[in-house]
């Protein structure tokens, strides 16, 4: 048992912690719920079809990139084409207006300023901002920790020029920025590409910057394949992953010689089918609620932390409505939000436009010449939850949500309908009981104007009070979420261990 770790869940951050955990010379093992690696990072199978549950883009996917580094020690990328789009996405209005998201700045301004001339101060100040994302990006090591005071000296060199744009842009809303535009339609696009409460628009300026940099795109063969990849990476390594295998239980001894009952140190798990399993150290990269609410009992808790649980705003459930279909729509573009002229109701909300996505540009995903269509919302964990006690009323459900999607795709693609081969709609529900995520969110912690500096800063917390040897992973201690952050996440729990260890820390290659 020497040097041995646990992790809990095989997502993207637990994976990370396996691979970087058997680096430093530790025996590692998994415990996944599912019976397959990823969590999140996830697509399944309809008829010949692919869907695709999580990645758009990926950031980190140019080699030579910060980040990139990252993927290439998990064995991710090598090998992997990546696509770059030169649309990020279009969004369409009812005059038959479209706002052109182009990747490349210089023409997305163009762009912009044809538009909507008379709103090109606002213009150029959104582009002029990008570009300086691009700029700062390009020039920052996400993923080195400040070895020593020079280090930190050249890291404030390069964030001190760029103080006041984080500053500014983290604290102002896209909703506030988007009023600034004169142009009706021009004001709605923009508010319209992110549509989520009070988020920043420092998230959508990086998001355009690392597009412009072409170190945002997307790996051909999508989510699971890309997790498969890193666990490929962790069994070489010589990791052994437990799947099926739900943890119940972290158990935690007291510590020896000490009078204060909250000191105790994580000693291993206990899964739901009985067993034991002790390790040295206990890596959590499962749902955050479910762990420090059941896996540990609440014994090991403060007000800050069930103050995150009990006010912090979450990235909400989503439906997925994905569709198989004999046509081929590379003419198309790739990502569409557009109006309806009827508003569709899913889960009880009413929705008045309509986001899809296509996926023709990755022949993985669909037999030749036909093509997979992918339609979220935004949807409701407690309708859904209420819905799934009675089995035939959620398939119906889901059933009509799937019809509607349908009906009105037809206005937008004429003759889809006759054309669909394969239908499946994914539900919070779905989410829950294939990663356990609490309340089926996708992304846990939405950033907000508020809450922008965890992300820009360490995070959370990625221990507990009063237990020792155990650290926690994933999107629930690094708010905004992604697979950058939680391979990220992984990578920095195996750096705690071995700190704690006064071991060096060191990252391969394969």
């Amino acid at each position: 048992m020497s040097d041995s770790i646990v992790i809990i869940g095989a997502g993207i951050a637990g994976l990370s912690a396996g691979c970087y955990g058997q680096m430093n010379g530790y025996r590692t093992q998994i415990f996944e719920l599912h019976d397959k690696p990823g969590g999140l990072c996830t697509s399944w199978k309809r008829n010949r079809y692919t869907f695709d549950g999580c990645i758009h883009w990926l950031v980190g996917s140019r080699p030579g990139s910060g980040f990139n580094r990252v993927w290439q020690e998990l064995g991710a990328v090598q090998g992997r084409h990546m696509i770059d789009h030169d649309e990020f996405a279009r969004i369409e209005g009812q005059d038959g207006k479209a706002w052109v998201v182009y990747t490349d700045i210089d023409r997305l301004e163009a762009h912009m300023k044809t538009l909507a001339p008379g709103d090109a101060a606002v213009t150029e100040e959104f582009c002029q901002a990008a570009r300086r994302f691009a700029r700062f990006s390009e020039t920052m090591d996400m993923v080195t920790e400040p070895a020593g005071l020079i280090d930190r000296i050249s890291m404030g060199a390069r964030v001190l020029p760029h103080i006041g744009a984080l500053r500014k842009y983290g604290r102002m809303s896209i909703q506030a920025f988007a009023a600034r535009f004169r142009d009706p339609f021009m004001r709605e696009a923009f508010a319209t590409l992110f549509d989520l409460p009070d988020f920043p628009m420092l998230a959508m300026l990086m998001t355009i910057g690392w597009m412009h940099n072409r170190d945002a795109g997307y790996p051909i063969g999508g989510s699971l394949a890309f997790a498969q990849a890193i666990e490929r990476r962790y069994l070489d390594l010589g990791g052994k992953i437990n799947y099926r295998s739900r943890v119940e239980k972290i158990l935690v001894e007291d510590v020896p010689g000490t009078d204060d009952r909250q000191q105790a140190r994580a000693v291993g798990v206990r899964l739901s089918d009985g067993s034991e399993h002790r390790a040295n150290a206990v890596i959590s990269a499962a749902d955050g609620r479910a762990t420090i609410f059941d896996m540990l009992g609440r014994r090991f808790i403060n007000d800050e932390i069930r103050g995150y649980y009990e006010e912090l705003p979450i990235f909400q459930p989503m439906v997925q409505v994905s569709l198989g279909v004999a046509r081929d729509l590379s003419d198309e573009p790739h990502a569409v939000i557009y109006p309806l002229t009827e508003p569709i109701t899913v889960a009880g909300k009413v929705h008045r436009r309509l986001a899809f996505r296509h996926l023709c540009y990755d022949p993985s995903m669909a037999p030749a010449g036909k093509s997979v269509i992918i339609v979220g919302f935004e949807s409701d964990y407690d309708f859904w939850k209420d819905l799934g006690q009675e089995r035939e009323r959620y398939d119906a459900e889901k059933q009509q949500v799937a019809i509607a999607v349908i009906d009105h795709l037809e206005g937008r693609l004429p003759g889809i309908t006759g054309q669909i081969e394969a239908v499946d709609v994914a539900t919070p529900m779905t989410t829950e009981r294939y990663t356990g995520n609490w309340q089926g969110s996708i992304e846990g912690w939405l950033i907000t104007t508020r809450t922008v500096n965890m992300m820009m800063g360490r995070g959370m917390s990625k221990t507990l009070p009063g237990l020792r040897d155990f650290y926690m992973a994933g999107q629930w201690v690094e708010p905004g979420g992604g697979l950058p952050s939680a391979a990220l996440s992984g990578r920095k729990a195996i750096q705690m261990v071995c700190k704690c260890a006064g071991k060096p820390f060191q990252a391969q290659l394969p």
